[in-house]
């Protein structure tokens, strides 16, 4: 009698919350906040995932410019910039990637879409003037590249006004910027184009860690 009266109370909570969608969706969000916490509080105290690797540094003001460049023309789209560790994929790229490379980035650009290869450590794998090249028309230097052309980014020079104004907000969030480097940001790019400003930021990626 005991074991029929405790299924039947049982059943009766089952069909109580499957019945009532107010409870139903009350009982769902609050397994999905703490599964949520469970996985997401431990990694602010982890350092591996919050403190840079040695040598990252906050991008310089061409370099974040080109990162905005590279963000506008939705490069992301088609290049990840996230190297698994998987014996394959190492062997490609170089060196996983690792959280404290990314603590700067915002956001970052990890990513999985591979239409062309990972672009993490194609920092310093070929010069200024190849990464030019192949910006203006690709299929100059690699034959099969299906990617589109981006000459037009050789005619567009930077508005210098735009960094500082950037460089604060991403001060706001925890990039070091000083008074100093903000202040200076605006002649560090004056003059300079749009070409000149994503061939910076492709050069600097993944050069930290090898």
């Amino acid at each position: 009698m005991s074991q029929h009266n405790n299924n039947a109370s049982t059943g009766f909570s089952h069909e109580t919350v499957e019945t009532n969608n107010f409870l139903m969706i009350v009982l769902i969000v609050l397994v999905i906040a703490v599964g949520g916490l469970v996985e997401i509080v431990p990694l602010f105290f982890q350092k591996s995932t919050t403190e840079p690797v040695k040598g990252v540094e906050p991008y310089a003001p061409l370099q974040l410019a080109g990162r905005d460049v590279y963000l506008r023309e939705g490069c992301y789209n088609c290049h990840s910039q996230m190297i698994r560790p998987f014996r394959a994929e190492t062997l490609r790229y170089g060196h996983y990637s690792v959280a404290g490379e990314f603590v700067y980035d915002h956001p970052f650009q990890w990513g999985s879409k591979r239409t062309g290869p990972d672009l993490h450590r194609v920092g310093g794998r070929y010069s200024d003037e190849w990464h030019r090249i192949h910006l203006n028309n690709p299929r100059d230097v690699v034959p099969e590249s299906n990617m589109p052309a981006y000459s037009w980014l050789e005619k567009n020079t930077l508005d210098p006004a735009v960094l500082a104004p950037r460089m604060k907000a991403l001060r706001a969030v925890g990039v070091p910027y000083t008074d100093e480097q903000i202040a200076a940001a605006a002649d560090e790019v004056k003059g300079k184009t749009e070409m000149d400003a994503l061939v910076a930021y492709l050069q600097v990626l993944g050069r930290a860690l090898k």
